[in-house]
């Protein structure tokens, strides 16, 4: 597989409208992106506005909730993990964690509003032993009603496809940042098997979480590069979180030059310009943010967050601080509903209007419309909805 997307070689009109009609494309090239950096603030802020509202409630948050299964001694050089086994920065060394204990955060978590749990392991790659185990991870909490995601690092097609018949949504798997600044951060493993555990993701049939760092000495250039690779994918990642660097002592990156708020949101807005109908993830870094920049970041765009005391082992917003900032915004966590499946929402269309017509043989020129069809959950029968627990 090779790192660069295709490149298109001919003079079109999407230089002029970059993306301005909120469609998907896979052609992107780094210079009409870098052009969207360059906007003036209030325009680029403007235009994703515009995207954003095509394809997304504006006001609808998707929360989900990030845990550590296992923690540290991790072999790979990523230069701003604390959990890199090459680095001293005082984490220790985790085992997996048991099956019962992961069911317990996700059902906490499901409680305090959460509609996905999201479980990361420390590992390049997980072994066969470990895989039976997260898979009945997976089968436990997917159980609960909750959408599941997980982040083990690569992964091959036969892994990726049992991973899928246990009922994973989501796999996350970061690109971290372009392909020309990549080996400046890890020399341990490929951009290009980073696109293959993508490619083996698709393959077996999940949907695609994936994004990058900002922060990590890279330029504009570097943060257009990574964009383009994530907007370029067929289809384009369904999740696509952008982490604001936490600097760790004891990493490479602890001394890093801090990225300005202002070029952060500029990326949140042109992810959501360039990826219209992807959930674009505030995630790590947010502690180290004010409420006003996190309120420009949903003016940009995102549209969901991680939320918690801790995100893996650095320190993120705690639950009831984002309970207020949603209060303070008219902001509200997104239900499973929401985000259902094209065949999902077309099945409970498909039986509400064979339930009409039944009704309209029998005789009757009206139906109950104050029965809100919702699509059926994993055990067959319909979710209520009910008001979700971050925002009181």
């Amino acid at each position: 597989m090779t790192v660069e997307a295709p490149s298109v070689t001919t003079q079109t009109s999407h230089d002029e409208r970059t993306n301005a009609d909120g469609e998907v494309r896979h052609d992107w090239r780094v210079e009409e992106i870098e052009a969207l950096f360059a906007l003036p603030f209030n325009d680029l802020l403007f235009r994703a506005q515009q995207v954003h509202r095509q394809h997304f409630d504006p006001n609808a948050v998707q929360v989900s909730t990030l845990l550590s299964i296992k923690t540290g001694a991790c072999p790979e050089d990523c230069k701003y993990c604390p959990q890199s086994g090459h680095y001293n920065t005082g984490l220790g060394k985790e085992k997996l964690m048991e099956i019962q204990k992961v069911v317990e955060q996700a059902r906490a978590a499901k409680d305090a509003g959460a509609s996905r749990f999201c479980m990361g392991a420390a590992w390049k790659s997980p072994r066969e032993r470990d895989l039976e185990v997260v898979t009945e991870m997976v089968r436990q909490v997917k159980s609960l009603g909750l959408e599941t995601c997980m982040t083990l690092g690569m992964v091959d097609t036969d892994q990726a496809r049992k991973l899928a018949d246990a009922g994973l949504d989501y796999y996350n798997h970061n690109l971290d940042t372009s392909p020309e600044y990549y080996g400046e951060i890890i020399t341990t493993r490929s951009y290009s098997e980073r696109l293959d555990t993508l490619a083996s993701v698709r393959e077996a049939g999940m949907k695609v979480c994936s994004g990058g760092i900002l922060g990590m000495g890279e330029t504009t250039t570097d943060r257009a590069g990574l964009l383009r690779q994530l907007a370029n994918l067929q289809p384009q990642p369904e999740s696509v979180p952008i982490n604001m660097l936490v600097k760790v002592a004891g990493t490479p990156l602890e001394n890093v030059e801090d990225l300005d708020p202002i070029e952060f949101i500029r990326a949140i807005a042109v992810a959501r310009i360039m990826m219209p109908k992807s959930h674009v993830r505030l995630s790590a870094g947010r502690e180290q943010m004010d409420d006003s920049t996190q309120a420009l970041a949903f003016l940009a765009g995102a549209n969901s967050i991680f939320y918690g005391e801790r995100l893996l082992t650095t320190g993120n917003p705690q639950a009831n601080r984002d309970r207020e900032l949603f209060e303070r915004l008219g902001l509200h966590p997104e239900t499973r509903q929401e985000v259902a499946s094209d065949d999902v929402r077309e099945a409970a269309l498909k039986a509400a209007m064979e339930e009409q017509a039944r009704a309209n043989v029998e005789g009757s020129l009206f139906y109950d419309a104050t029965r809100e069809a919702t699509p059926a959950s994993d055990e067959g029968h319909v979710r209520e909805r009910k008001p979700c627990g971050l925002v009181v």
